[in-house]
């Protein structure tokens, strides 16, 4: 039998291609969608196959479709809410949903302990993105200085972005120690030399035109290196979505990561 799957955020950009994925996977069932800007009873399906229900109320869909997975791509002011009603009615969790805090990951993982569903986050389920940082790890062991530049649409929200913020907490964790960051003497506009976590200076751009894109610059005596990540749309995600829905039944508590999927 198919994974029933819904999706809170439906209506949104993530959460309409997400839709659109489950569509076109057999294995996987979109039963229902959650928005709080739903205005219909029912949301018509991209392969024009069917209708499911669509309401702003989480509880009751869940009641109404019994699902085994909910994917979240909404805001994180409404992610924690819809994780503590999911666990208690026993759906695993998939989540995308950025600008989550080390509180919140903490209460999902306890929530979904104490209710044995499984719950799967992942900064970024992009597959090139998620070897970025891996391959960011390995440099981090050999570099004292690093910069993360990542480039967004204008209309995302946080900054920096949870994958970039991410990757430096990996970087540091790898290399078991802060990086060394240039100390500048004057600062004519303030903030040019962006956020700094531990040593790496992280940069925000936002503009349209842009999708997803990342750099980390490694840079010691006469070379640099440079590691890139771009996305062209909103279809790279899908593939680490669709893993993550067919495995987050196998576990119990959270996993925080699509590299502990992959293996890396």
């Amino acid at each position: 039998m198919p994974v029933r799957v819904i999706v809170h955020g439906a209506l949104g950009r993530m959460g309409r291609e997400v839709i659109k994925a489950l569509c076109g996977d057999p294995q996987l069932s979109p039963v229902g969608a959650v928005d709080k800007r739903a205005s219909e009873e029912y949301l018509p399906l991209p392969d024009q196959s069917r209708v499911i229900p669509l309401s702003s109320n989480l509880e009751a869909l869940l009641e109404q479709t019994e699902p085994e997975v909910l994917v979240d791509f909404s805001v994180a002011e409404a992610t924690l809410p819809a994780v503590r009603t999911a666990v208690s009615h026993g759906v695993n969790l998939v989540i995308g949903t950025t600008g989550l805090s080390a509180e919140n990951l903490a209460e999902i993982d306890q929530l979904a302990k104490t209710n044995e569903v499984g719950a799967i986050v992942a900064p970024n389920f992009a597959l090139g993105a998620v070897v970025m940082i891996h391959l960011a790890k390995v440099a981090a062991r050999f570099f004292d200085h690093a910069e993360i530049i990542e480039m967004h649409h204008e209309q995302k929200l946080d900054a920096p972005s949870g994958t970039a913020l991410s990757t430096a907490r990996a970087m540091l964790e790898a290399r078991g120690k802060s990086f060394l960051c240039p100390q500048i003497q004057k600062e004519s506009l303030g903030g040019t030399r962006g956020g700094e976590l531990e040593g790496i200076a992280l940069h925000s751009v936002r503009l349209p035109g842009l999708m997803a894109h990342q750099e980390v610059i490694f840079g010691t005596a006469g070379q640099t290196l440079t590691l890139r990540h771009d996305t062209i749309n909103r279809e790279c995600y899908m593939p680490g979505i669709i893993l993550a829905i067919k495995k987050v039944g196998e576990l119990k508590g959270l996993v925080y990561g699509l590299d502990k999927l992959l293996g890396l």
